[in-house]
């Protein structure tokens, strides 16, 4: 596909604005969250957010796939969850005297796996593998998951009896790690006023075959080949510091990043800078994904739990002293233009 023009990037940014705008008309602030689905849903990427119960979080995806005209599944994970319950199964039909396949909830555009560490390690695997390869296999037969599928799965970060954490090599497959906190008193506020008021009704701006062509399109944004190197110098740094002048984190890291991490803080920042208007990516556009994308892929080591070290301060070591690059050239040659 030809790369965007700037006509194109700006009416895919204007569109984008149009569907905040109706998403901020039931949910109040959360706009780093609701900034990350969208970049998400443009890159084809899916999410792991950690907060607390009662932060939108289930509001939030809701409210899009309504403003998207998507289908919506909610899935609330227990410990007595079985795989059968999220990608479906075979039932026999009496009358018939044949089999017929159910399909699970997870054949949705937008899913929100609640919860996610407190299913059993065969459930979360169940789910990861349709992540991977959007699709499921049910008693020989394959089926396809709509597109677009974006997958938001959440995490208590309080409350750890009865759950099952989520191995380093499944928490891979999540794009980005959001974590949300609570609102401030001004935004709890307008929360009570919008909650206890009359409810409101969002308007569909777009559609799924709208999303797919943004999706192709993000995918088609400028990135400069320096820009790409700095991804791969950062995710170097976490696996071998010392390469990069970090020798001091290296007794921290038990484990860096996989080339999942490089892949994503690209993608992502394609899909940063269509929200932003542009047709090519600025550094400052993937510097602001660096912690999402690395926070969840980072094994840390017992010395670094012992001195209360955690990812996000590593990783703002690695931003501070793996060197950004100095010029970027947009499409066509030109120095690009900031904002």
């Amino acid at each position: 596909m030809p790369a965007p023009t700037e006509a194109s990037a700006e009416a895919t940014a204007t569109l984008m604005e149009r569907l905040l705008y109706q998403v901020k008309r039931v949910v109040v602030g959360q706009d780093r969250l609701l900034e990350r689905v969208l970049i998400a849903m443009l890159a084809q990427g899916h999410l792991l957010v950690e907060g607390v119960p009662g932060l939108a979080k289930t509001l939030t995806v809701k409210t899009l796939a309504r403003t998207v005209r998507g289908s919506f599944r909610r899935i609330q994970f227990t410990p007595d969850l079985v795989p059968a319950d999220l990608v479906g199964t075979r039932i026999y039909n009496q009358k018939s005297g044949e089999f017929g396949t159910s399909l699970g909830p997870v054949f949705a555009n937008l899913l929100l796996a609640d919860e996610i560490n407190r299913a059993p390690a065969k459930v979360q695997s169940a789910l990861l593998e349709v992540m991977q390869e959007r699709q499921v296999t049910i008693a020989g037969q394959t089926h396809p998951v709509p597109e677009p599928f974006v997958v938001m799965a959440t995490q208590n970060p309080i409350e750890t009896e009865g759950t099952y954490p989520l191995p380093e090599a499944q928490l891979d497959r999540f794009m980005m790690k959001v974590l949300v906190d609570y609102p401030s008193e001004e935004e709890e506020f307008v929360i009570a006023q919008r909650v206890t008021g009359e409810p409101v009704q969002v308007d569909a701006v777009a559609d799924t075959v709208q999303l797919a062509a943004l999706q192709r399109e993000c995918r088609a944004v400028y990135c400069d080949p320096a820009l790409m190197q700095y991804a791969v110098r950062l995710v170097s740094a976490t696996r071998r510091p010392e390469r990069h002048g970090l020798a001091d984190i290296a007794p921290y890291l038990a484990c860096g990043a996989s080339p999942r991490a490089t892949i994503g803080l690209i993608e992502g920042a394609k899909a940063l800078a269509l929200l932003r208007g542009r047709r090519y990516a600025l550094r400052e556009d993937l510097a602001d994904l660096v912690p999402e994308v690395l926070r969840h892929r980072l094994m840390l080591s017992y010395e670094a739990l012992a001195e209360d070290i955690d990812a996000d301060a590593l990783v703002a070591r690695i931003l501070a002293r793996v060197p950004a690059p100095e010029q970027l050239l947009a499409p066509g040659g030109a120095p690009p233009r900031h904002g």
